[in-house]
């Protein structure tokens, strides 16, 4: 799961596909799935997908209403859960309710997240990003794994971001606790903590069959930047003075539909076995960044987002934070 297992397999999907196309064709029927933030954005669209395609999805969220309202035109087998990942006790109890009621998960999808949101402290003073992005799915994660080793081939997805670039993990001073706090460097230090969690899970299931994958989605107008405003967002070339998408937007950025396609492809695709742990983008594998590529700010992998020792190092670090609470 290092740099040098970031190679391609030519995965056929090109043209940025939706997330139907890529798994059609697929036998899900009677699989299982739990989706964090399944009821917004692009997880919408994931929920979507798989319930058409036959799969049981429950959606956790902080807000039954919100996610009830929001999954009412799905078709398919969907409930919905109540989850809050920036709170251990939420989190504990929706992880002992599924180990009860479910039989089986063949796939945990870690998709909630916030991004640039301003400086706030959640559980023990924790800093929001890390601690909801990255320690309130590890959490989750391990409170199931009485379901996921005993689930014959099980995936786990974390939603990655290209956002990893910003930040290798603060060893020293995750929580910003000293210095000034930057909302983007936060943000990508709970990116870079998504891919080498996946990393390190990998190799926790495998004795069970299991594997573990970051995503990169791909950029995407959605609910996620909500704490972004306009004037911020035509300064990152999002948009044009009017609001409206800009050309690079236009041209980069993908739809809800297409936004899923990664995740699916990485929690169902037999290209990836034996290859538990990789960062994946565009429905493939991601490659090392080229830094001497225009495209290198928005493509590929970089090297402390697939280092097995720095893997281990956030999981030893992350257990101890998750102790304390």
């Amino acid at each position: 799961m290092a740099l040098a297992d970031q190679k391609p397999v030519g995965s056929g999907f090109e043209n940025r596909p939706d997330g139907a196309t890529v798994i059609e064709g697929i036998d899900l029927a009677g699989k299982t799935t739990i989706v964090t933030g399944g009821y917004s954005g692009i997880g919408v669209e994931t929920t979507r997908a798989l319930a058409a395609s036959g799969v049981k999805v429950l959606v956790p969220g902080r807000s039954r209403e919100k996610a009830e309202a929001n999954l009412a035109g799905v078709e398919g087998e969907v409930t919905v859960g109540t989850l809050d990942l920036g709170d251990q006790a939420s989190v504990k109890a929706f992880a002992e309710t599924a180990n009860a009621q479910l039989g089986q998960l063949d796939m945990l999808i870690n998709k909630a997240g916030i991004m640039a949101c301003p400086e706030t402290r959640i559980g023990p003073g924790w800093e929001a990003q890390f601690g909801t992005n990255h320690l309130g799915h590890m959490a989750l994660t391990v409170g199931l794994m009485p379901l996921l080793q005993k689930t014959p081939g099980a995936r786990v997805i974390a939603l990655s971001s290209t956002g990893h670039k910003r930040s290798d993990i603060r060893w020293n001073d995750p929580h910003f606790e000293s210095g000034d706090y930057d909302k983007w460097d936060a943000y990508g230090q709970s990116k870079t903590a998504n891919a080498l969690f996946a990393n390190a899970l990998s190799r926790r299931l495998k004795e069970s069959g299991g594997h573990a994958f970051s995503v990169h989605p791909g950029g995407i107008f959605t609910p996620l930047q909500r704490h972004l405003s306009q004037e911020e967002q035509v300064q990152l070339g999002w948009l044009n003075e009017d609001g409206s998408p800009s050309e690079l937007a236009k041209q980069g950025f993908k739809t809800p539909e297409q936004g899923c396609a990664t995740t699916l492809w990485a929690a169902t695709s037999a290209q990836l076995e034996g290859k538990a742990g990789v960062y994946c983008e565009d429905c493939d594998i991601a490659a090392p960044t080229d830094h001497e590529s225009p495209m290198g700010r928005f493509r590929g992998v970089e090297p402390h987002a697939c280092d097995d020792e720095a893997a281990e190092r956030l999981w030893e670090m992350s257990e101890g934070m998750l102790a304390g609470v």
